[in-house]
């Protein structure tokens, strides 16, 4: 069987950044499943497992488009400090919850914190970064009618 569109696939992987640090890895864990196809995964690595075998590995490298998308600058913003007095033991690198014009839901991370202001980012903290995978194929079977449904594999504690 391979990898391909509505198959259950689980793969170990460890993810590394340009400068060769690893940023995560599934190493020691239990693989990681996801739905080929459905967009459990960034594209560029979903398109370079298709078609891989159980027991196939292979080093990925992802462009930013086919990962978590180019660096916005205007993602960035300041914040009046006025508008965060909500927020409990605000720090940097804390992820706040916001909502656009249309009221979408998006997050942002807490980057700096000034006097009179918070410097917030809605860009995606590996945005603009090209990522390195080694991956390794460990399973793939036939998804389920309801993972089909709902474009996510359930594991043995799901509740759907």
């Amino acid at each position: 069987m391979n990898v391909q569109k509505d198959k259950v696939v689980e793969m170990h992987y460890t993810l590394k950044d340009d400068s060769g640090e690893v940023i995560d890895s599934s190493i020691g864990n239990e693989p990681m499943p996801f739905i080929q196809g459905h967009g459990n995964i960034i594209p560029g690595l979903e398109k370079a497992l298709e078609g891989m075998k159980v027991g196939e590995s292979c080093d990925v490298s992802v462009k930013p488009e086919d990962a978590y998308g180019v660096h916005y600058p205007d993602a960035i913003q300041d914040v009046p400090m006025e508008a965060m007095k909500a927020v409990e033991n605000l720090k940097v690198g804390m992820e706040l919850q916001s909502k656009d014009n249309q009221g979408n839901a998006f997050i942002v991370r807490v980057t700096e914190i000034k006097d009179d202001s918070v410097k917030v980012d809605a860009n995606h903290p590996l945005a603009g970064e090209t990522l390195h995978f080694n991956v390794s194929i460990e399973n793939i079977r036939e998804a389920s009618k309801d993972e089909l449904e709902h474009g996510h594999v359930h594991s043995a504690s799901c509740s759907h």
